[in-house]
């Protein structure tokens, strides 16, 4: 029975004099994400509002589903649009949606109507009133209450009259792509897939570096961050994926260092190698999965030493958060039952016994001094034989 579903907003409306940005932001992330939905669609913004129209057949539920991943939606509202065509012709469209919609009529009620053109005929209470009544004799089996009813329909007096009582969550945030680009240090874990979703929630485009360490990590390792990847690209977008291979420099920091450092002097590498691919992808930024205390590497000393080596800001959308809050998003976004797959990433592999947990930085720097010239090397062999991949949503 519909045919348009009118899209809700929320922080884009105080956007001011560049709120048409964010709106126009909106309407190319919709059309793009319905591209992979069966059926014709139209979408426009009219003052304040965002509509998809659609033409001819198309899948509901796959449409409702689409566009729950589109940041920046608050609300989708399944609406029917008629003409102005006076109260009365109203007052028939409303009650043949009520009975179209609500096919057990023993419900409770109230009608919500508003003017965003004040130039109609009746006031707001008025058409509440009037509407109210004309549902009352189609259905006696209803019940007005206007402090808790079950059904709430609302009525928008604009170029088209809007009639729905049905708004289904969306997922907040701000329109992707509107807030500039972030490098995501990506694992195979339940922390960072989060993570790159929250930040892309603030409209922050993503691509992504992930370390590989063969032959002590496996294929299936990686295959894990790539469906990870694919998973977080359907609220994000098509992901570029830094594949690097990590594996000699690890080796040499396991030999020449002290091994309580190794997690920290590992971390402090993985950073600067993503900040040079930061650098060439033009990202303003560094992205992690970082919580304070979880574990040695995330003490707020080993956080402090680890950042000392980076020449940009580094992003923790996670670093407050406790871990059941970071595993409630994990499943809603469905990203922690491959998280929780048991391929170990480079991480995982090389982890001392006794890893320092508050740090010195002048320690770890005369640690890192034992590396010596080679390490240079190491390094730009890892970045020169980095594997890109573009990774998509399914």
């Amino acid at each position: 029975m519909y045919k348009a579903f009118l899209i809700k907003y929320a922080e884009i409306a105080i956007k001011g004099k560049n709120r048409y940005l964010f709106e126009d932001a909106l309407v190319h992330n919709i059309s793009e994400h319905l591209k992979k939905v069966e059926g014709t669609f139209h979408v426009r913004k009219e003052n304040g509002r965002i509509y998809v129209e659609t033409e001819g057949d198309y899948d509901y539920d796959e449409t409702v589903a689409a566009l729950q991943k589109v940041f920046g939606i608050v609300g989708i509202c399944p609406v029917v649009l008629v003409e102005d065509e006076g109260f009365e012709r109203l007052a028939e469209e409303v009650v043949s949606y009520v009975d179209a919609a609500y096919p057990d009529k023993h419900f409770t009620f109230k009608v919500d109507a508003r003017r965003a053109r004040k130039n109609y005929p009746m006031t707001s209470m008025e058409i509440n009133a009037a509407v109210g009544e004309k549902i009352l004799e189609a259905f006696p089996e209803t019940k007005v209450d206007v402090h808790h009813p079950q059904v709430m329909i609302h009525i928008e007096i604009r170029p088209m009259i809007n009639i729905y009582s049905t708004e289904i969550p969306g997922p907040g945030g701000m329109p992707l792509g509107t807030a500039g680009k972030g490098m995501l240090l990506l694992s195979g874990g339940i922390d960072s897939p989060v993570a790159g979703y929250m930040i892309a929630k603030r409209g922050v485009t993503i691509e992504a570096t992930y370390f590989h360490a063969p032959p002590y990590t496996s294929e299936r390792a990686k295959q894990k961050v790539i469906d990870l990847a694919k998973k977080v690209a359907e609220y994000a977008g098509t992901i570029k994926l830094h594949v690097v291979n990590f594996t000699d420099v690890q080796l040499h920091i396991y030999e020449k260092c002290p091994h309580e450092d190794l997690t920290i002097i590992m971390r402090r590498y993985m950073m600067k190698i993503a900040e040079h691919f930061a650098n060439e992808g033009k990202c303003l930024g560094l992205i992690t999965g970082e919580s304070i205390g979880q574990v040695a590497s995330q003490t707020m000393q080993s956080l402090a030493v680890t950042n000392e080596v980076c020449h940009m800001p580094v992003y923790r959308p996670l670093i407050a958060m406790d871990k059941q809050d970071i595993v409630a998003i994990a499943e809603k976004i469905d990203t922690y039952e491959t998280s929780i797959l048991p391929y170990e990433d480079c991480c995982t592999i090389f982890v001392a016994k006794h890893p320092v947990t508050k740090p010195n930085l002048k320690h770890i720097v005369k640690s890192e001094q034992k590396l010596g010239e080679e390490m240079e090397a190491l390094v730009q062999t890892a970045i020169e034989t980095t594997e890109t991949i573009l990774v998509e949503a399914e």
